[in-house]
């Protein structure tokens, strides 16, 4: 009895009720998460421009594809000897169906340049594992801080995969642009007007989607366990570490 009388005195709060942990909105997470990426923003770019730069040779070889495909599917036997003296894999002659009608033909990323592209997105996304957990190391006493004041461990990461969401979605933009760009200025220097005249544009718009796409899910990617780490650690762990 008098063990019970103990641990009641102990959890006893004077008649007030405990009131609920306060959870910030998602527009407050968002707010920090931009202050936090100004206050590192020379350290965020160098995790930005490798993503640009792997999403742009990924913008080009698709763009690239676009192009040659509109060409092929023109049905000029002219074009269609350009492409295969710059190099696609086409047969020789155009197929048929058996009425004897010309088939559609597509041309698509050669085996040696879809490896290029998975290695340099694989090299960006080790970038961006090796860049997030330094940014965890660096803020050990901000995120001990933050739970000493009762973030909850979803809070913490939801600001890191914010932070990630935001420097992904703008490098895969800039980097597709880009890359969609540049396939465009080389398909004209190589093979002139008509590389525009019969650019697919929806095709164009689609491979630049699937290029910022790429980009933005590979940025949420490398940051989840970087932010696993942190969202999991102990505030008395965070504050002893010293800076």
């Amino acid at each position: 009895m008098a063990l019970g009388k103990s641990a009641s005195a102990f959890f006893d709060t004077g008649g007030k009720k405990i009131s609920r942990q306060v959870v910030l909105p998602f527009r407050k997470s968002l707010e920090i998460s931009i202050k936090s990426i100004k206050v590192r923003f020379f350290r965020s770019m160098i995790t930005v421009i490798g993503l640009i730069l792997a999403v742009a040779f990924l913008g080009f070889v698709l763009a690239g594809a676009e192009v040659a495909s509109g060409m092929l599917r023109s049905g000029d036997p002219e074009l269609r000897n350009v492409l295969v003296k710059a190099g696609y894999d086409l047969p020789a002659e155009p197929p048929v169906d058996a009425a004897g009608r010309l088939m559609p033909e597509s041309v698509g990323a050669g085996a040696k340049e879809r490896w290029i592209v998975i290695l340099s997105l694989l090299v960006c996304t080790v970038g961006i594992v090796n860049a997030q957990l330094m940014a965890v190391t660096e803020r050990f006493r901000e995120i001990g801080t933050m739970k000493c004041l009762g973030a909850l461990d979803s809070f913490v990461l939801r600001l890191f995969l914010l932070e990630a969401g935001m420097q992904g979605f703008v490098g895969a933009l800039i980097g597709a642009v880009f890359g969609a760009v540049a396939a465009l200025l080389a398909g004209l220097v190589r093979f002139g007007l008509p590389a525009l005249t019969w650019l697919p544009v929806g095709g164009l718009v689609m491979a630049v989607g699937a290029a910022i796409g790429v980009g933005f899910v590979l940025s949420l990617a490398g940051v989840v366990y970087p932010a696993v780490v942190a969202a999991r650690m102990r505030p008395v762990e965070a504050m002893r570490v010293q800076e």
